[in-house]
């Protein structure tokens, strides 16, 4: 099976599998998921598809005017484009009376439809999902990166979660790119792979295992 959709990031649970083993779970809304527009190698030069997700009450005008063309009524809160080249054949381009969609696993998906998970996907299905993570501001080594510190005795009073030394004599004589030092964390692209889906309801998803994000962020599911 190959699939996506765009969910909301919701809460995080535990549950037992058939072993009686107990496992993390995420559930993930994707009620709303509304196909956009499909962007061709004609026109724009690569294979894809825009989805909207969520609601807003602020909209700019240039998405109103894009949501109005496709027949949406919704204003969306979230757009992202997939890219469809690495689904190969599982994805066709189709075109029925002037109403652009694509058939992805034997289903016919068009410009203004919804997005349904039960469609798309499978129980037990492995999917990737990716998002961005949580902004934890500026913060030192300890945390960053995961130092271990200095040591807490012979008199040590100030250096504990101190980086230690960051460069070298006068070969080179200066600190490298990419030295692991304080700075801004959080706030990056996260993907995990190979989550098990382990039900699929009207409005979402359950995978097994945490993902990436805060409650109510942006997350797209494709298929591992």
């Amino acid at each position: 099976m190959s699939g996506f959709i765009l969910g909301i990031k919701s809460e995080q649970n535990q549950t037992y599998d058939h072993n009686g083993v107990r496992v993390p779970t995420t559930y993930i809304k994707t009620v709303g998921c509304f196909m956009i527009d499909v962007k061709t190698s004609d026109k724009q030069g690569y294979f894809a598809v825009k989805l909207g997700l969520g609601q807003t009450s602020n909209i700019k005008k240039p998405v109103q005017g894009e949501l109005n063309k496709a027949g949406i009524k919704t204003p969306l809160r979230f757009l992202k484009e997939i890219r469809l080249e690495k689904f190969g054949e599982n994805v066709k381009l189709v075109d029925e009376n002037g109403k652009k969609g694509i058939e992805l696993n034997g289903v016919k998906i068009f410009v203004g439809d919804e997005v349904k998970p039960e469609s798309i996907f499978k129980k037990d299905e492995l999917v990737t999902v990716s998002g961005v993570s949580k902004g934890k501001g500026y913060q030192g080594v300890v945390k960053r990166h995961h130092f271990k510190g200095g040591s807490r005795t012979h008199g040590q009073s100030h250096g504990e979660r101190a980086p230690g030394s960051i460069g070298m004599t006068t070969t080179p004589g200066r600190v490298f790119k990419g030295k692991r030092m304080a700075g801004r964390m959080g706030t990056d692209r996260v993907t995990v792979k190979n989550l098990k889906i382990i039900d699929i309801k009207e409005d979402g998803l359950v995978v097994k295992g945490l993902v990436a994000g805060f409650k109510g962020s942006l997350l797209e599911i494709k298929s591992s």
